[in-house]
């Protein structure tokens, strides 16, 4: 029988960690609340531990970390289920800094619990802490304490992350194997024309006879990257630097956008994932009760690519002189005309949140389907290209070779 490892609290506020065994994640949380423990974190344990149940105050070794939106979501997620167990938020806090892996993350939720306890509310408390929420998040959460659903806004903004998390996953996956197969690539050909050949230099030389071209132009690129190749390597590290500097300004970032957008493929991916965002995110804004002026100039914060945030932000103008959603959208660069559509149908009809996040699921999956076919397509690509490469050098050097051979016999 699998066993898993848990984290629970008691009504009381203490926290205990340990193993039950169970078939199923479903089950360990039913037996952990049927012995009065409210279950915080169940997990299946990848060790194989003892069966049966032990119970001890969690200590944990804190460390002193960076808090990144991984921490962040866990925490929501782990407060919005001790919220809907009924503990008060104060105490909800306190057993969170307990359960917290890092020192700042600890410090973090410490802060945030004594404004509350303080009379401020969860939102007010967690803007405080500068730079570490979002706006979204920050907004959100208003109006889950304005409406008294505070735990289930929690869990959205939970889901919320974590979707955003998965989409942003699966694209840094699915670059890892073509970023790996073109430094090896590069570094491939930098060895076998900087090294390898310049081995047949003096044999050649020795001859006495005209090479053959393709082995003449080998045979160059190969002195030239032993004399200049550093050259190569600092003209790239000035390029590289260069973008950077750019992308840093509101200009150049905005230049560079619209030039990412224009690419083959790359650009329908990147418009893809900003369509998710925005219907994602404008979704959860309007289901909450914000209103469409503020939740629209909040979703535009949260799209990475300026040509199309600048477009959302001449939206917001449009609205504020009286026109519906769709019909600015329309002229925004970029924008999926079904996209467009289906959220026209959605303000007809009166049910735009609704519509804004089943636009979220189709492009999320057109994303990732969008993502396979372009990996299917350049991976083959990029080894044909490295063996032309490789196959062109040997070649050219068997060429000579073969001539030399004809002179000796």
């Amino acid at each position: 029988m699998p066993v898993f490892q848990y984290k629970a609290a008691s009504i009381d506020g203490e926290i205990f960690n340990g193993t039950l065994s169970g078939t199923s994640r479903e089950q360990v949380v039913a037996q952990l609340q049927a012995l009065g423990q409210i279950p915080i974190q169940v997990n299946e344990s990848t060790q194989a531990g003892s069966k049966g149940r032990s119970r001890s105050p969690i200590r944990m070794h804190r460390r002193a970390r960076r808090i990144t939106d991984q921490h962040i979501s866990n925490a929501t997620r782990e407060l919005a289920t001790l919220l809907r167990a009924g503990l008060p938020l104060d105490r909800a806090l306190a057993i969170l800094a307990t359960l917290s892996e890092g020192e700042r993350m600890k410090q973090l939720l410490d802060e945030i619990r004594e404004q509350v306890k303080g009379g401020a509310t969860l939102a007010d408390a967690m803007q405080a802490q500068e730079g570490v929420f979002s706006r979204f998040y920050l907004n959100l959460l208003r109006a889950g304490e304005a409406g008294g659903a505070l735990e289930v806004v929690l869990e959205r903004l939970a889901e919320h992350m974590e979707q955003s998390r998965e989409v942003q996953d699966t694209l840094l996956s699915a670059l890892i194997y073509p970023a790996i197969l073109i430094f090896v690539a590069v570094v491939s050909i930098f060895i076998l024309l900087g090294y390898v050949v310049p081995q047949f230099t003096e044999l050649f030389e020795g001859v006495g006879q005209v090479l053959p071209l393709p082995t003449r132009i080998t045979i160059a690129t190969g002195e030239f990257l032993q004399s200049f190749g550093w050259v190569l390597v600092l003209l790239a590290a000035a390029a590289a630097w260069r973008v950077r500097y750019q992308l840093s300004q509101p200009k150049g970032r905005y230049q560079w956008h619209a030039r990412f957008l224009k690419l083959p493929l790359a650009g329908s991916i990147i418009t893809k994932i900003e369509v998710t965002r925005f219907a994602r995110t404008l979704g959860m804004l309007l289901h909450n009760g914000v209103p469409l002026l503020k939740a629209l100039s909040i979703v535009k914060d949260t799209v990475d690519n300026r040509v199309i945030a600048d477009g959302l932000e001449r939206v917001a103008s449009s609205l504020k002189e009286g026109q519906s959603l769709a019909e600015p959208l329309s002229e925004v660069a970029h924008f999926p005309a079904f996209a467009v559509h289906m959220i026209r149908v959605g303000e007809e009809s009166g049910r735009l949140e609704d519509i804004l996040q089943q636009v979220a699921q189709v492009y999320e999956r057109e994303t990732q389907t969008t993502i396979k076919r372009a990996l299917a397509l350049l991976e083959p690509i990029l080894i044909l290209v490295l063996g032309m490469v490789i196959a062109g050098v040997i070649i050219s050097i068997l060429m000579a070779i073969l001539g030399i051979n004809e002179l000796v016999f």
